[in-house]
């Protein structure tokens, strides 16, 4: 009796539980609770407590994932080792992922929050038709110096140049960035594909080499913070908090233009969840959230009604949202296709001079 009894028991109790299992499954319109929604992004690069509330509020289960470059970002997706549904890829990665199929047009129908975006971000030479991305952050490139120990304005690449500074100025360990700097010293576009204007930009840096400290990549905050160099290349979204920690230090966009970035959202072509990656990047695109992200990560939002709802020092912030006057004369990057071979080339080229 005790062996039957325990069996019905354990009946019932599997019953329960196989219920418990069905309506879970049924929540935020029946999806299966057995899939989630990959997200891959850059680390860092998200309020992971709006991961948390998107999760509750929709009931869809987020497995969140990071890289540390565009590069691995792409090498990733492209093999297909893994699905995801979202990745973050800045603006000339967009480009050449769209142009080689890699990516899902968005269905806007599911994004009614888009129309918060910004004009100027939509319909850039990345994505004309903003068939396959939504802006997500942005910013400009320029150079952070210490004003206690620059005397000269600082408004034009050349003082990267000047000797009096030599030993005292970082250069970004990236060849796009770096040879963009030298690109528009020289009045070039920092998309040239003309070997010429790229061998000339590749003999100034190597010019420059003997005053450069080092090439950095995100250890260069600290060093600058540290005061261990005067001056050096830093994306404007990195500025507050390096100003936070060292009050001496500023920023400024030369007057000759510079790199204008844009991060987007995208759903790879191997995605399996494209409505729910959609509902994601419309709960990004709220004013609201995106002001808690936005606040969160330093960077600058396409989103004005964001923009509106973040603390004054941070929406008044000239490194962060600059005259627009100085925004006209910065360039987005933009893929270079095989030209790109030629850019490596001189790079190894400057790193082994």
């Amino acid at each position: 009796m005790r062996k039957n009894k325990a069996l019905k028991i354990i009946f019932m109790l599997s019953i329960i539980i196989s219920t418990s299992f069905f309506f879970s499954g049924c929540k935020s319109g029946g999806q299966d609770s057995s899939k989630v929604l990959n997200v891959y992004n850059v680390g860092d690069y998200i309020d992971e407590s709006l991961i948390k509330e998107f999760e509750k509020k929709t009931g869809i289960k987020v497995q969140y994932s990071t890289y540390d470059t565009n590069e691995m970002m792409y090498q990733k997706v492209k093999s297909g080792s893994t699905k995801y549904d979202l990745i973050f890829p800045s603006d000339y990665m967009v480009q050449k992922m769209s142009n080689e199929g890699l990516l899902k047009k968005i269905n806007y129908n599911n994004i009614p929050n888009y129309k918060y975006i910004d004009k100027e971000f939509l319909n850039s030479k990345y994505d004309p038709e903003n068939l396959y991305s939504v802006p997500y952050m942005w910013g400009t490139l320029g150079i952070v110096y210490n004003k206690n120990l620059v005397d000269e304005k600082v408004d034009n690449w050349d003082i990267l140049w000047d000797q009096k500074y030599r030993r005292n100025i970082l250069m970004f360990d990236s060849v796009r960035d770096t040879m963009g700097v030298a690109l528009k010293k020289l009045g070039y576009s920092m998309n040239t594909k003309n070997p010429k204007e790229i061998e000339e930009a590749t003999k100034l840096l190597i010019k420059q080499k003997p005053l450069v400290l080092a090439y950095v990549n995100d250890d260069g905050k600290d060093r600058m913070i540290g005061n261990e160099a005067t001056m050096g290349i830093f994306y404007s979204g990195d500025v507050p908090m390096m100003k936070e920690e060292n009050p001496d230090l500023e920023y400024a966009i030369p007057k000759e233009g510079s790199n204008i970035w844009t991060d987007a959202i995208c759903i790879p072509n191997t995605a399996d969840n494209q409505d729910w990656a959609e509902a994601f990047i419309n709960f990004l695109c709220d004013p609201d959230v995106n002001a808690r992200n936005t606040e969160y990560i330093g960077y600058s939002t396409p989103i004005s009604e964001g923009r509106k709802k973040l603390p004054k020092e941070m929406r008044e912030d000239p490194s962060l949202y600059p005259d627009k006057d100085i925004i006209k004369k910065c360039e987005a990057f933009l893929d270079l296709g095989s030209t790109i071979k030629i850019y490596d080339k001189s790079w190894i080229q400057l790193k082994s001079n």
